[in-house]
């Protein structure tokens, strides 16, 4: 007898849906799985074997052949186990074949029938209501992450034998519901606030203006100036995420298998600091099965790369293309996968190799060779790609001692939501750009034109400090980010000024 049970699959960062063909035969008892089933596929008919009996059924006697189709795709990961197993019931009249045209499964299980959580539900409950199924029975620690797809019945099951009950009418089961518009309006808590910053109000105002622009950022100065304590709170003051950009992040962190149990979304921008010793494959994302990797895994949010000389330099150079196009391709000889990768990166480094070129208090020991060869790590095209240039300088007694508290988080956050607001109402016409950061050429042309002194401003910089092309159109983009903050329809001079004076440590100037 045959039957047919829908499911679905992950590829890259979407879904496609996969039909399960399950025929009983006569002969010699086998299980046959053909439709380039990898070796956690294969693996599952002994599974499968053994949930059918543990959950009081009598397993086929004979040839058992089961096939995913499409055929021409590579079938990955445990997810199939639980349409299989229902798939080889209904070819014994346990389950109506109506009934399975209704809904798609997805579930790895136990050995005692247990369903067990997989990785990438959210993708999948999305082509499964696209294919026009009604209802998708996920694993119960997978039910809120499916359920925040709308149009689509999400049933969680706890073993095999309540999905074969629901699905042969014997048991209701009631669709798991899940609030997305509450989960958004409970206020995101940051354990690390700016109010904790003593001084740098420099260092500060950079970080407000790339969190309200989503530029890049590089914060360079000798170890104990608070490098590493303002850039992990940036995260404090970016604004809130919208659905399509939580639903983005979630399907990266599911796919990755870094959701918690009973997570929904990712409503947090995500912040990621990975060490330094990380490999190429590791940021960009790959494997033998490409998986994301952290510029991925930071998509929408914050990439801080902390002690950046210290990164392997092919690891560093890997991050010019992400960085410029928003998104990673990793091919293989059997598949190209595309990530998407739109995130803010935050860099810190001290200026040499002892960290104290040019502290007023304690001496460099670096020979200038050394000096240089350090920061000689860091290219100049990469260097280029970041905005925002800012010195970190020593902290002094009395700022450290001062009993006036800093601004706080909650404070510059209001100041940047409203500047991304700007933003929005400039941009709605163009479901690409988000923020001032995105912005290209084009763009610059057409929001972005500049009166007369702005321009005479501009054109000094360009000329006296010899800016490449690319630095040109970054002082523009942030200048608007800046006038953004003033709320100021046009850029100002001043405005340009102080976008030109992130941009003193270009290549050719940090000497």
């Amino acid at each position: 007898m045959l039957a047919k049970v829908y499911s679905g699959a992950v590829y890259g960062v979407d879904a496609y849906p996969v039909e399960i063909e399950v025929n009983a035969g006569h002969g010699d008892p086998s299980v046959v799985i053909v439709g380039l089933p990898d070796t956690a596929v294969k693996e599952s008919k002994d599974r499968v074997h053994t949930a059918i009996s543990n959950s009081g059924f009598r397993p086929h006697v004979g040839r058992t052949t089961i096939n995913l189709a499409p055929a021409d795709i590579k079938k990955e990961g445990p997810c199939f186990d639980l349409p299989i197993a229902i798939g080889i019931l209904a070819t014994q009249d346990h389950l109506p074949p109506e009934r399975l045209a209704d809904y798609a499964l997805i579930g790895e299980l136990a050995l005692s029938g247990e369903v067990r959580r997989i990785k990438g539900v959210l993708p999948i409950a999305l082509s499964v209501r696209k294919a026009g199924r009604r209802g998708l029975l996920v694993p119960v620690d997978n039910a809120e992450e499916a359920a925040v797809v709308k149009g689509l019945e999400v049933y969680p099951v706890r073993n095999l034998r309540e999905a074969a009950d629901f699905l042969a009418g014997k048991m209701p089961l009631d669709p798991y519901q899940v609030d997305v518009d509450q989960m958004f309006c409970i206020p995101t808590e940051h354990d690390d606030d700016f109010v904790d910053v003593k001084g740098q109000e420099h260092a500060k105002r950079a970080a407000e203006i790339a969190a309200t622009g989503g530029h890049n950022l590089i914060l360079i100065g000798s170890p104990g100036t608070g490098k590493s304590m303002i850039a992990k709170r940036i995260a404090s003051i970016l604004p809130p995420m919208t659905l399509d950009e939580a639903l983005e992040s979630t399907k990266i962190h599911s796919i990755a298998g870094i959701l918690r149990a009973h997570q929904a979304l990712v409503i947090r921008r995500p912040f990621r600091s990975p060490h330094h010793t990380i490999s190429d494959a590791g940021l960009l994302g790959g494997g033998s099965h490409p998986m994301p990797g952290e510029v991925s895994l930071a998509h929408r949010g914050v990439l801080f790369l902390d002690e950046l000389p210290e990164f392997h330099r092919n690891v560093l150079e890997v991050l010019r293309q992400p960085l410029e196009d928003g998104h990673v391709t990793i091919s293989r000889a059997s598949a190209s996968v595309t990530f998407p990768c739109q995130f803010m990166l935050v860099a810190a480094m001290n200026p040499c190799s002892c960290g104290y070129y040019g502290d007023p208090k304690r001496e460099c020991r670096c020979k200038p060779s050394q000096i240089q060869n350090y920061r000689n790590k860091i290219s100049g095209p990469l260097l280029d790609r970041i905005d925002l240039h800012v010195e970190v300088p020593t902290i002094r007694y009395q700022e450290l001692s001062g009993l006036v508290p800093g601004e706080n988080s909650a404070t510059i956050r209001a100041r940047v939501i409203a500047a991304r607001q700007i933003q929005q109402d400039r941009f709605k016409s163009l479901r690409r750009i988000h923020n001032n950061a995105a912005m290209r050429s084009k763009d610059i042309q057409k929001f972005c034109p500049l009166g007369s002194e702005a321009q005479d401003v501009l054109k000094m910089a360009i000329t006296e400090l010899n800016f490449s092309a690319r630095a040109y159109d970054r002082i523009i983009k942030v200048a608007r980010t800046i006038a953004d903050l003033e709320t100021t329809e046009h850029i100002q001079p001043h405005q340009m000024q102080e976008a030109i004076q992130y941009r003193t440590l270009d290549r050719q100037l940090w000497v």
